[in-house]
């Protein structure tokens, strides 16, 4: 039996018991593996790698439509970013040397895709039994079925860690109502993740790759945002937060209060 095999029956059994079950495959961790690289070198330099993916996504779309000449201009450094991409397969040159994704799963991993991939990482980093990400979970309730998408799923002391991953611009500006909204409708996202899937012990965070927290002033930048996370038992992980090792620190706290849940219970 493959080790993937092994992990969907742990995890399965877990969700089982919550009238969840996994549905379709996984995708390719072997991938996932292959471009750890790249993925751990974008989160260390999101903003940078904001503006290389902005070029990369326009050029495919221009291209797409026939919209003629589109020029891309990288500093040094977003060159550097650039480069890691390519030797990744991730991105390539057209005929015309424009950089665009090399095809629908690169374009995903571009759009998001990475971050997913990240929490995955860093979550098998953190000593998680068992992990997937992009993973469609199947349920029925009192006759009702349906399902959902869980961007990350990790398993550690018989207890699940649910990750929503959300790729956002990095700089929050308090008067894009539209921003504000998307956070806070992922932090309910979450919620409602942990409400249908969770039991006790479980942990539900929200990994995001916006700046919450202003460093001069010692505080988060959108107080409403933290403090109903903060109700609803939603942990938030932000952009200051994506070095590799604050990450998988992170992780493992979480990992340990599932820990300390248990042995109350």
């Amino acid at each position: 039996m493959t080790m993937v095999a092994l992990q969907m029956q742990g995890i399965n059994r877990l969700l089982e018991r919550r009238g969840a079950w996994l549905k379709g495959d996984p995708p390719n961790e072997g991938l996932a593996r292959e471009r750890q690289q790249l993925t751990r070198g974008i989160s260390a330099h999101y903003p940078t790698f904001e503006n290389v993916r902005d070029a990369v996504l326009r050029a495919a779309d221009a291209a797409l439509r026939n919209l003629g000449d589109f020029d891309q201009n990288f500093t040094a450094v977003e060159r550097q970013l650039l480069d890691l991409m390519q030797q990744s397969r991730v991105v390539q040159q057209t005929p015309k040397g424009l950089y665009v994704p090399c095809d629908s799963e690169s374009r995903r991993y571009i759009s998001g895709g990475w971050l997913e991939e990240l929490a995955w990482l860093a979550a098998l980093e953190a000593g998680a039994e068992e992990a997937l990400f992009g993973q469609n979970l199947g349920w029925s309730v009192k006759g009702y079925s349906g399902e959902n998408e869980i961007d990350v799923i990790a398993m550690w002391h018989q207890t699940l860690c649910l990750i929503s991953c959300k790729a956002l611009r990095s700089e929050l500006d308090m008067q894009d109502r539209k921003h504000r909204h998307r956070l806070m409708d992922a932090v309910h996202e979450a919620d409602n993740l942990i409400d249908h899937f969770g039991n006790l012990g479980d942990q539900v965070a929200v990994l995001v790759t916006t700046d919450l927290f202003d460093e001069i002033k010692g505080a988060p930048r959108y107080s409403a945002l933290m403090g109903k996370a903060a109700v609803l038992d939603v942990n938030i992980i932000a952009l200051e937060d994506l070095d590799w090792l604050h990450l998988v620190r992170i992780l493992q706290n979480l990992k340990q209060d599932a820990a300390s849940q248990r042995k109350i219970a």
